[in-house]
């Protein structure tokens, strides 16, 4: 539905395809438009809004949320009626769009995690099969899908049963002793599992094929993208062999790509994995620097409080929901720092989920990794941890300092305050 003024018998209704495209570009000419205004309606603007862009017309993509009428008969030709008057009037703002070139990388990216959705799925089924056969290889196996366990659930599926001799193809490097991981092979062998099991691990080898071969176009694209320097390639290999990474890590080096594009190392923050660089490699690039500062930044990544203010009060803090790739490995990368003991965000994450739980601590520890990012990428600072660990230094002397103040109001005497001491040290004993 297309709205060229306020006057209803002017609306006009286009079909989907690329020929009703091509007639709406004929229908604005006629009509002297120069800006347009669409409506974000999932994956269905693209292919026209890249029509029109394509014809010369400044178009701008508009969230819902700004195109909210108000409560009453709701339509089609009212609501692009009623689009048309907001963006007459200059209340509309377009929305973050990437460049072609990282849309394309951003789809190879999502088709990459779908991929990796797919494989854990069967990942997991191939476990059930075995749990419901009582072939308990997931407690002596740190993974079921690993090296042993390849080869232990192929030799159950070509007919062996023995527990010794499937125990003893196990890798040398299992921490499990031979007769533990017999006796956890020792199971009721029932057919409609074990056909569950070869068509489970089928799937999973194919889903694992095509993920590399979805990391080979990936690396093809970012080699003809950016070019590489050999020294700068040599340094990032070795950055990254220091880095461990994990099961669905990028079969290729990230390293490499993100220091000549980025222009800093992203690999001084701990718990910053390959695929956390990946996804901002492919879903934001550099045009992280069309935010201005790094709270609209995380403002956009969802990452930020939505403080709802009524009578000067706060009623809601809530963080807006929405998806956002980016903030989703920054979670995951959060969620990793609150398992660490030594990360110099501990501290914080900790003190955080003591306050609002372990979620909220997520959310907060995610913010702050998106303001060290963008930090880091657009005003080319270095990660410094001596920053961090001053302002838990700080946060300690201001509770210390509390302390202090609630223990003078309670006018302790000297043995009074002995016992609480005594009983402290106890405590920490």
């Amino acid at each position: 539905m297309v709205a060229i003024d306020q006057n209803r018998s002017n609306v006009r209704e286009f079909g989907v395809y690329t020929k009703d495209h091509w007639s709406m570009v004929e229908y604005f000419k006629q009509n002297s438009i120069q800006t347009i205004a669409m409506e974000s309606t999932g994956s269905y603007w693209q292919t026209l809004f890249n029509y029109l862009q394509r014809a010369g017309f400044d178009v701008i993509l508009v969230n819902g949320s700004q195109t909210k009428n108000v409560k009453g008969r709701k339509t089609d030709v009212l609501d692009c009626m009623w689009i048309h008057k907001l963006h007459s009037l200059g209340l509309l703002s377009g929305s973050f769009l990437l460049n072609d070139m990282l849309q394309e990388l951003r789809t190879y990216y999502l088709h990459r995690q779908h991929l990796i959705e797919h494989k854990t799925s069967y990942d997991n089924r191939i476990e059930k099969s075995l749990r419901m056969m009582n072939i308990r290889l997931d407690i002596v196996l740190r993974d079921v899908t690993g090296k042993s366990g390849f080869t232990i659930i192929e030799a159950i599926l070509n007919g062996e049963r023995d527990p010794k001799y499937l125990a003893n193809l196990a890798d040398i490097r299992v921490k499990k002793s031979q007769e533990e991981i017999a006796n956890s092979l020792c199971g009721n062998w029932r057919p409609e599992l074990l056909f569950e099991l070869k068509s489970s691990l089928k799937f999973y080898k194919f889903y694992e094929q095509s993920l590399v071969e979805c990391d080979k176009v990936i690396e093809q694209r970012l080699n003809e993208w950016i070019p590489v320097q050999s020294s700068i390639q040599e340094n990032a290999q070795n950055d990254s062999t220091k880095r461990k990474s994990s099961k669905h890590s990028p079969t290729f080096g990230v390293s490499k790509f993100a220091f000549t594009y980025f222009g800093t190392d992203l690999y001084q923050i701990p718990g910053v994995s390959h695929g956390t660089v990946l996804c901002l490699l492919t879903n934001v690039g550099n045009d992280i620097h069309k935010f201005a500062t790094a709270k609209s930044f995380a403002s956009w990544l969802r990452l930020a409080p939505n403080n709802k203010i009524s009578g000067g009060k706060i009623i809601s803090s809530r963080s807006p929901s929405g998806k956002n790739h980016i903030a989703i490995a920054l979670r995951q990368a959060a969620n990793s720092i609150g398992n660490q003991k030594d990360h110099p965000l501990t501290p914080f994450f900790k003190r955080i989920a003591f306050k609002k739980g372990r979620i909220s601590a997520v959310t907060a520890t995610a913010h702050k990794l998106a303001v060290i990012i963008w930090n880091m990428i657009v005003k080319k600072q270095s990660f410094r941890v001596e920053s961090i660990v001053k302002n838990v230094e700080v946060h300690k002397q201001t509770i210390l300092k509390n302390i202090e103040k609630r223990i003078g109001a309670l006018c302790l005497d000297q043995s009074e305050l002995q016992n609480l001491f005594s009983r402290t040290s106890l405590l920490t004993t």
